[in-house]
């Protein structure tokens, strides 16, 4: 299945080219093991209307899956969960719950992620920490459901029932 795949990393620093950016490299490193196509890479510094702005302009483009990394803290501009909530017209709790609860396995730091997960149009949003080591495992955790969740907002799938 070829997935479009929109990247979007929130970060200062980054956008100000004061330090590379690491997390989007390894969120574009998954979707090509995956044979996804990777559609659109920009980095925003963590202002909500940049962050809307580019989550709104990903999504509208048709793009199947717009991921984040970074802003998803307690820090005072970690704005990506506000921003993402703005934008999308359904949650998807799932996704950031079971990151949560299988990152919690890792460290207690977990608990302190605010990520959100949810859909506008047609586009899944997904939004991962910033490190490149969270971006990677949380991306395991969740990989699995992605192509099935995809099939069912382009309405590939109508039964989600299994007769065994």
């Amino acid at each position: 299945m070829n997935i479009k795949v929109a990247i979007i990393t929130v970060s200062d620093r980054s956008s100000r080219g004061e330090r590379a950016d690491l997390s989007g490299p390894e969120i574009k490193k998954w979707a090509e093991s995956h044979a996804y196509s990777v559609t659109a890479e920009t980095v925003v510094p963590d202002e909500l209307e940049a962050i809307k702005n580019e989550l709104v302009r990903l999504s509208d483009a048709g793009t199947d899956l717009v991921v984040t990394t970074g802003g998803t803290g307690f820090a005072p501009r970690d704005v990506t969960p506000e921003a993402t909530r703005a934008v999308i017209e359904r949650e998807a709790p799932g996704f950031a719950e079971a990151m949560r609860f299988n990152s919690l396995k890792i460290t207690p730091h977990a608990m302190l992620s605010r990520a959100v997960s949810g859909i506008r149009k047609k586009t899944l949003i997904i939004n991962l920490p910033g490190s490149p080591k969270a971006v990677r495992e949380n991306l395991a955790f969740i990989e699995k459901a992605i192509p099935h969740a995809v099939d069912l907002l382009n309405s590939q799938v109508t039964d989600c029932g299994s007769s065994s």
